[in-house]
């Protein structure tokens, strides 16, 4: 794999916090980070090699300005328009790797939303394990509103706020306020622009006293339970992967550290991250 400067990305600033925590910043305000096929080329290269990186313990998301995103860029969607449809396939691909790395980072995610998350935007969203937002932030999936379909972020968006949600948002392009987001499930919390550093840092703690093998199984296991039937497979497959968490390394470590009344080996590593 290969690696990115992740100080010389030019759309995304990438800070290193306490307890093993990445920030990762969307750093496009004039025009309110709107992503182009460069911006989703640094997205997929930084999660993919932060995913590989074992000092990263969790990944918050964020933007700078106003708002979080408006989605695609107009001038990056008027040059696509221009192409081929082969070219147009190819871009999509890009889009929906980066997507995928993001719905399968291995380590917990959180995004962080103020202003607009539209379009696109809201499939990032929608791939994070937690969401937290602002009470003036403001979603809306408004690819109708200009002769298209939120085709490549559906997969994620359905799975976060449900099919019948869906059939009204992807069709009528409304604006979701916070507290409708809250109540369909894309958003976890909402809380004032003064709370969330002191929430994410809370938050990032909680992350780093718990096994990273752990969480990664734990994110995996919830992939495999979604998209399986219950039946001989699945009831297996769950019945595997606990025999092998107790078997494991950090199993093992965790459980001793419990009944010897210590904290684990991942603890004490975390703290000098």
């Amino acid at each position: 794999m290969n690696s990115v400067d992740l100080s010389a990305t030019r759309f995304l600033q990438v800070n290193p916090l306490a307890q093993g925590a990445i920030e990762l910043v969307l750093n496009r305000p004039e025009v309110h980070n709107a992503f182009n096929d460069e911006m989703i080329a640094e997205l997929q290269a930084v999660f993919n090699q932060l995913a590989h990186d074992d000092q990263v313990r969790s990944l918050i998301l964020k933007a700078n300005g106003r708002h979080f995103s408006a989605g695609a860029d107009l001038g990056w969607m008027r040059r696509m328009a221009n192409h081929s449809y082969q070219d147009n396939l190819q871009d999509a691909s890009e889009l929906a790797k980066m997507l995928q790395a993001l719905n399968e980072f291995p380590k917990p995610t959180i995004a962080i939303v103020q202003g607009a998350a539209y379009g696109g935007a809201v499939g990032l969203v929608a791939c994070c394990d937690m969401v937290i937002a602002t009470p003036k932030a403001q979603f809306c999936l408004s690819e109708v509103k200009l002769g298209l379909v939120p085709a490549v972020i559906s997969p994620y968006v359905i799975q976060a706020m449900g099919a019948r949600a869906a059939r009204r948002y992807f069709l009528s392009a409304e604006t979701i306020d916070v507290e409708t987001a809250e109540q369909l499930g894309l958003v976890h919390l909402v809380a004032q622009p003064e709370e969330l550093p002191a929430i994410t840092e809370r938050l990032c703690q909680r992350y780093s006293s718990n096994g990273p093998e752990a969480m990664k199984a734990a994110k995996q296991l919830i992939h495999q339970v979604v998209n399986m039937p219950i039946g001989p497979a699945l009831t297996e497959y769950t019945q595997q992967l606990i025999a092998d968490i107790r078997a494991s390394a950090e199993g093992k470590e965790g459980l001793s550290a419990f009944l010897e009344k210590r904290k684990p080996a991942w603890q004490e590593e975390s703290q000098h991250v």
